[in-house]
């Protein structure tokens, strides 16, 4: 869960940069890489959910044989 968090503060700290940005490929580049950082989070917090269903899986089946 490290990683996802370290992605949503780098997605913030990219927003408030955008924020404070006065020229707009600045602004633009810094938005372009809060939607990087939000997405690399949201892809890593499916792994997370997707592995801890298998794993679940893998005990269940476990316990029935």
């Amino acid at each position: 869960m490290a990683t996802v968090e370290f992605y949503r503060q780098r997605a913030a700290q990219a927003q408030l940069d955008a924020e404070k940005a006065t020229l707009a490929n600045v602004r633009e580049r810094h938005l372009v890489a809060r939607d990087t950082w939000n997405d690399m989070a949201d892809k890593a917090e499916s792994v997370i959910t997707t592995r801890a269903a298998a794993e679940a899986e893998k005990r269940a089946l476990a316990e029935t044989a």
